[in-house]
């Protein structure tokens, strides 16, 4: 689908959708992205967090765009510029999460959370399941909950991605795992 973009931001849809692509599908870690890639339903927009009340704002239009267009079944906001520390990333995350629920958006819409420096809470930072969050440039996935309800239903075991995902990325180890989102956040593929 589109985007709007700038130099910098150019670079950052180029590899976010490589990550799709290349990560993301090529490995499974979501069973349901390839549908969702081969049927062009995913809408990719950079934004400049550093400006944290227009990324807000902007959070909020896509989550109105998707209720204006069905045939986006998915939004991946690029958060670029202005989220490269973890923790602050973090606390955009708690903001973002509290606005669409004061917005009347908790139940339509979800927000999935990628950073490149994704760590979960009590996990070593070198743990390679940390690459199951990990991702070229911060960023916000906006999924239709009924669209993620509907893709489980049809999925056995959807309980077992998880920890599925977490073997595999232990089992391809962090040093090519990090290897590979460096090359993709360089435009190396």
């Amino acid at each position: 689908m589109s985007a709007s973009t700038e130099p910098h931001q150019d670079q950052a849809l180029a590899a976010t959708r490589a990550w799709v692509e290349t990560f993301v599908v090529a490995r499974n870690v979501c069973p349901f992205a390839g549908r969702e890639v081969a049927g062009d339903t995913i809408r990719y927009v950079v934004v400049k967090a550093g400006d944290w009340e227009r990324a807000l704002l902007l959070l909020v239009a896509e989550c109105e765009r998707l209720d204006e267009t069905p045939a986006i079944e998915t939004t991946l906001l690029v958060l670029t510029p202005g989220l490269d520390d973890f923790d602050d990333y973090l606390d955009f995350l708690a903001i973002a999460e509290a606005l669409l629920a004061d917005q009347g958006f908790e139940g339509t819409y979800q927000l999935a959370s990628f950073h490149p420096d994704y760590c979960f809470e009590g996990a070593e930072q070198e743990d390679a399941a940390n690459f199951t969050n990990r991702s070229p440039f911060p960023m916000l996935h906006l999924l239709r909950e009924t669209g993620l309800e509907q893709a489980l239903e049809h999925y056995p075991n959807p309980e077992a991605i998880p920890e599925r995902n977490v073997a595999t990325m232990r089992e391809l180890g962090h040093q090519a795992l990090a290897a590979a989102l460096a090359a993709l956040r360089d435009g190396k593929r």
